[in-house]
């Protein structure tokens, strides 16, 4: 029989070894206050792709200089965080997880991404994001589906009041938007439903290799994804472009990309993926605000009405989560 004191290392040898879990209490609140920072830094993507746009880009290019400037960093984060010392409780990670990620990451990442930049070229920042942001809807919907979880009443009380005030956006915008509009929304539709299965994929991947190198393997992925997708429908000498756009392809990839990528899978491995994306509707609000000061859109008593809305819902889901 073994000693108390060898239990004990064993134990703890063990719990080295296991999974991180969710944290609760107090430490929930950093869950929270990275997927709001993430929420942030990902509004400003619809914008600086507008100005992109306004300077003759098309989807497929912007996107591949947004990929282009990312992978070196995912590369050297992802190789660093594979070192035997660096995995911690993470040194079970292999091959098969990493494809597993890397497969998460091309949906969400790169189909999800590549449908948003296409609805971009048809509709508005504004319009664009409070579409993309119904996710949350079919992040509830799959999750208790798939993964049979739980859908609180409160959680759908906090859809309806932050959908209510989308939905006011939604009509007025509709009607004043041309014959691309079915077309532009459709596409962004559709990468509002990969990014909520990619929610859902990607939290129990990034609880078993954590989420610093999850992030680095599915940014990856995507980003050769989208790489070949460039080289198969443009030339190469499409990437001779002015230093403006190139300057614009960094803010894209750091700011619009890189920094919120990790903010927003490091918030999964603590809070629900319905928190995150209930969070998450607070970047329509930001991108109607960045649209206003930057693209000079107007801001009427409709826009603030739905701003109130979406924050309400949010605090309401915020609260209800960590109950």
């Amino acid at each position: 029989m073994s000693s108390p004191s060898n239990s004990a290392a064993a134990a703890a040898a063990t719990a080295e070894k296991a999974p991180s879990r969710p944290v609760i209490g107090g430490a929930l609140w950093i869950g929270y206050a990275l997927a709001c920072t993430g929420a942030t830094l990902f509004a400003t993507k619809a914008i600086i792709v507008k100005l992109a746009y306004a300077e003759g880009v098309d989807a497929e290019t912007l996107l591949a200089v947004r990929m282009i400037l990312s992978l070196p960093v995912y590369l050297a984060i992802g190789l660093h965080a594979l070192m035997p010392s660096r995995r911690g409780p993470f040194d079970h990670v292999n091959s098969r997880l990493i494809l597993r990620a890397a497969l998460v990451g091309a949906l969400g990442y790169w189909l999800s991404s590549y449908l948003d930049f296409k609805g971009l070229e048809l509709i508005s920042a504004q319009f664009e994001r409070l579409i993309l942001f119904t996710y949350p809807f079919f992040v509830m919907l799959f999750g208790a589906f798939f993964f049979r979880q739980p859908i609180k009443l409160k959680s759908l009380a906090a859809f309806t009041i932050s959908y209510g005030g989308l939905l006011l956006l939604f009509l007025r915008d509709f009607s004043l938007l041309g014959e691309d509009a079915a077309l532009g929304a459709g596409f962004v539709m559709g990468a509002g439903i990969c990014f909520a299965l990619y929610q859902l994929f990607a939290k129990t991947i990034i609880l078993e290799m954590g989420p610093r190198l999850f992030t680095c393997v599915a940014m990856s992925a995507a980003s050769v994804v989208v790489i070949v997708q460039f080289l198969l429908m443009h030339p190469m000498s499409q990437l001779v472009l002015t230093p403006h756009i190139w300057m614009l392809g960094v803010a894209l990839a750091i700011g619009g990309t890189i920094v919120p990528s990790f903010f927003m899978n490091a918030a999964l491995q603590r809070i629900s993926a319905q928190a995150n994306s209930m969070i998450g509707t607070l970047s329509p609000v930001i991108t109607i605000l960045l649209a206003v000061a930057i693209l000079a859109e107007p801001l009427t008593g409709l826009d603030i009405l739905a701003a109130v809305l979406v924050i309400v819902g949010v605090a309401v889901a915020t609260l209800a989560d960590r109950r």
